[in-house]
């Protein structure tokens, strides 16, 4: 893809995702993630209604009336985007690739930060690390970790969420708020999120494509494992082997569920061909 081109893509994405930034998701985002706590700001004088905790005691005797400390959050956050971008992001059979809708979602949601005046950071993993860009502030950086996303050219095409947690961990010293964006096609993390977790504010964005859950009736069919590059003769006529399938899919969704449930992280399920809006408003909305 040439300069021009990219460009291109990233004004087209910048465009549409920081009009549902701004229109939609900025009130949001904002109530749904608090700020690390309350700060002092001034002293005024009471007020009926005003709690009686607040009230600035030496003030009060200094001026022979009731004055309150005012206080307000802190509002400052660092929002890391971790990204999986191994071969089974490539797939998709309807308008969009997952890689597609990853790009747009993680570009909203850092539009969204940036609004509030937080700091953005971006991992890029497949089963290791890819690309690591640490927390900043503004547009422009915003518009590079898009870029990142449209362009990147990973080294392996396999997954390990696990490893990807751990960097986290390690890298990310103050509570974060963390959006796990991958198809979660593995059960290697259980450990490493519960963790991260009990650090982080974590949400896990599963992002998959309804032939992904099944395998239709089409006779002998010659497969590319998109992680492996193995190619596979798959009798998908077989009804064992479709039952196989669906079942390892579930199985791989099911513990996606419960893992990040049991850990206390929250959980999305987006659809390529449905409304990622939705499933974001009404994440939001739920906290």
């Amino acid at each position: 893809m040439d300069t021009k081109e990219l460009l291109k893509k990233v004004r087209k994405i910048e465009i549409k995702t920081r009009r549902l930034s701004d229109h939609i998701f900025g009130g949001e985002y904002h109530s749904t993630f608090k700020g690390r706590g309350m700060t002092f700001s001034e002293v005024r004088q009471y007020q009926f209604g005003d709690d009686v905790r607040n009230i600035d005691w030496n003030v009060t005797a200094r001026y022979n009336e009731p004055y309150v400390k005012v206080f307000e959050e802190e509002r400052e956050l660092t929002m890391m985007l971790m990204v999986d971008i191994s071969g089974s992001k490539l797939f998709g059979t309807d308008e969009q690739f997952k890689n597609e809708i990853a790009t747009e979602i993680g570009a909203t949601l850092a539009f969204s930060a940036t609004q509030n005046n937080d700091k953005i950071g971006l991992i890029l993993f497949s089963d290791q690390i890819e690309l690591y860009i640490p927390p900043k502030k503004g547009r422009s950086h915003v518009l590079r970790i898009i870029r990142e996303l449209i362009e990147f050219k990973p080294k392996s095409k396999l997954t390990n969420i696990s490893v990807a947690l751990k960097f986290l961990s390690n890298v990310m010293k103050k509570k974060a708020i963390v959006f796990v964006l991958s198809d979660f096609i593995a059960d290697d993390y259980k450990q490493t999120l519960k963790i991260a977790a009990g650090k982080h504010d974590i949400t896990g964005i599963r992002i998959y494509d309804k032939h992904e859950e099944s395998i239709p009736n089409l006779g002998m069919v010659q497969m590319q494992d998109e992680e492996t590059g193995e190619l596979v003769l798959v009798n998908t006529s077989s009804k064992k082997v479709r039952s196989n399938y669906s079942s390892y899919y579930q199985e791989k969704v099911e513990f996606y569920k419960n893992t990040f449930t049991k850990s206390g992280a929250g959980t999305i399920h987006c659809r390529v061909d449905e409304s990622y809006v939705k499933k974001l408003l009404g994440y939001f909305k739920r906290r």
